[in-house]
């Protein structure tokens, strides 16, 4: 069965860098899009970053991330990367990779991420 599960989330200062992964199992991992999302308390899942299937050359972030945020994959590892940096305190949220898979989405567990001084 399709697993997403998600890692690498943590208290950082702001101004300071992550990066998250989310390591996929249970289909062709090369042959799909993968999404990160985030929630922050109070407030809707939004999506962050969109990476293209395959060698993952075409990527899209939100506008509140561009120049701060990389998506990449490594299909080797069937493993998603955010690489985060310039993080700000709105920034801090529970952050999730989603796949959808013959028409169906499937979500990690999600990592926390949390920025504070």
């Amino acid at each position: 069965q399709v697993q997403l599960v998600e890692s690498g989330g943590g208290l950082v200062q702001p101004g300071g860098s992550l990066r998250l992964s989310c390591a996929a199992s249970g289909f062709t991992f090369s042959w799909y899009e993968m999404n990160w999302y985030r929630q922050a308390p109070g407030k809707q899942r939004e999506l962050v970053a969109v990476i293209s299937r395959f060698s993952g050359g075409i990527t899209n972030y939100a506008d509140a991330v561009k120049g701060r945020f990389t998506i990449s994959r490594d299909n080797a590892k069937n493993t998603v990367y955010l690489q985060m940096s310039s993080l700000k305190s709105e920034d801090t949220a529970v952050y999730y990779c989603k796949v959808n898979v013959n028409g169906r989405d499937y979500w990690g567990q999600g990592t926390q991420v949390t920025v504070s001084s």
